[in-house]
């Protein structure tokens, strides 16, 4: 498979799952038809598509559409069991959902066995909510009991949208004394899932395909290329200038100020790494992490990278871009958030930063990308927290994350060297604490004034 083919059906796919998930299931299925019409080598990937665009056909209550799409797959040449099982117990809802099938609620549990032999816990939790439904009306203890396996496989699958789901099956056909209990519990996952969504449609604002702007499988793939090869033109063009004024200002600097002159390169290399090298880092995360991204803006990103080296070659003040602090430190610790990694941050006000001087800021906001770009380095962590608060004339951040840790014989390489040295430049403090069963916390504190 051509790899601008692989890179078209993983952009349909994902935009179909998201549509599905947005319960937007007519645009899930016109984005499943794009992707399935994408050549692409595995069969699997084309019957796993199938599967999930049937689900939208069902919940469209277009049944016969369905059961039409997953029966006509050959499911004798599946390999993946985990697929093939759902596959089955989709066909089973579906045939209930159109005819009542009685013999459904026999072959689902048969179903949900093979998922839980094969530790499918994602596949029992789908069976589970249909046994919960066919049992609904005719059973409602056993409808009782198949909602509490569910809430119970949520839990595992740390799915809160799964367990509202399940506290919502349980309140339908639970005791009615018990209602209140689970109700509430309902209410308070709630209220925090859509806490949870509006922080993230507020902060990290998803950035929306246009449609209109794929004409052709040729304009996309040179719009990558280009892309690309400016990113590494720009790269190549900083490494040469950056030789290019070291030479030069190694060849007239006098021999008396030979001191000056390695505080100068210790002190550009720093800049260089923080500025240029990070920045250009947090570019190509956003490019390689994020589905869909503006090609205009990522061109913008990179000529103000590119505005920042000439700006450390020549020496000049860093020009004063009009940007609240406390949103350039949210896009930043936004911009790291992909499939893999889910970034949080609280506290982070206006009033946080307030009086606290350019130059300060500007070293908080170097120390904060570098413990981003080591953790997506190194940790393997898939949630990262930052925490900000300011009492008695101090600013604390708490930074969490769920990777590796740091061993004890633990050493600083270049990045966290600069960081530690930035912390002593503004009379701060930093706590590095390892002794948690996974994870690495480190706790950063400096004075407002």
């Amino acid at each position: 498979m051509k790899e601008n083919d692989e890179s078209l059906y993983a952009l349909y796919d994902t935009m179909a799952n998201l549509k599905l998930s947005q319960n937007q299931y007519s645009q899930a299925i016109e984005w499943y038809d794009m992707a399935l019409s994408v050549k692409i080598e595995s069969e699997q990937k084309r019957i796993s598509i199938l599967n999930n665009k049937s689900v939208a056909e069902y919940k469209l209550k277009r049944y016969k559409h369905a059961l039409n799409i997953l029966q006509n797959i050959n499911l004798s040449t599946l390999s993946d069991l985990n697929l093939k099982n759902r596959i089955q117990d989709n066909i089973e809802y579906i045939q209930w959902l159109d005819e009542n099938n009685a013999e459904a609620q026999v072959n689902i549990e048969n179903i949900v066995k093979l998922k839980l032999k094969n530790n499918d816990f994602w596949g029992a939790n789908s069976s589970y909510s249909h046994l919960a439904e066919i049992t609904k009306k005719t059973d409602a203890k056993k409808s009782l009991y198949y909602a509490k396996k569910m809430l119970d496989i949520a839990q595992i699958n740390k799915s809160p949208e799964d367990r509202l789901e399940a506290l919502e099956r349980i309140i339908y056909v639970d005791n009615p004394l018990d209602i209140n209990k689970h109700f509430q519990i309902y209410k308070n996952l709630s209220d925090s899932i859509q806490a949870t969504r509006n922080n993230y449609t507020n902060k990290f604002a998803f950035i929306k395909y246009e449609n209109t702007k794929v004409k052709a499988e040729k304009a996309e793939k040179e719009n990558q290329i280009l892309l690309l090869s400016l990113v590494l033109a720009v790269v190549v063009a900083l490494l040469i200038i950056i030789v290019i004024l070291y030479k030069k200002r190694q060849r007239k600097l006098q021999q008396e100020k030979e001191i000056e002159i390695k505080e100068h390169q210790l002190h550009l290399s720093k800049k260089v790494h923080d500025v240029v090298a990070n920045g250009i880092y947090q570019v190509m995360t956003k490019i390689e992490n994020q589905e869909n991204f503006d090609k205009e803006k990522a061109l913008d990103e990179l000529e103000f990278v590119y505005e920042k080296s000439r700006d450390i070659s020549y020496e000049k003040s860093e020009s004063k871009i009009i940007v609240e602090f406390d949103e350039k430190i949210s896009g930043l610790i936004g911009s790291f958030k992909n499939d893999e990694i889910n970034t949080f941050l609280a506290g982070n006000e206006k009033n946080i930063w307030s009086g606290i001087n350019e130059s300060v800021k500007d070293n908080i906001y170097q120390i904060i990308r570098e413990l981003l770009v080591n953790m997506k380095k190194h940790s393997h962590a898939s949630l990262v927290a930052f925490k900000f608060e300011r009492n008695n004339n101090r600013v604390k951040i708490q930074y969490t994350d769920n990777g590796i840790g740091v061993p004890e014989n633990f050493s600083y390489k270049n990045g966290l060297r600069n960081t530690v040295s930035r912390i002593e430049t503004i009379s701060g403090e930093i706590i590095f604490d390892n002794t948690t069963e996974k994870g690495l916390k480190i706790y950063i504190s400096f004075p407002t004034s």
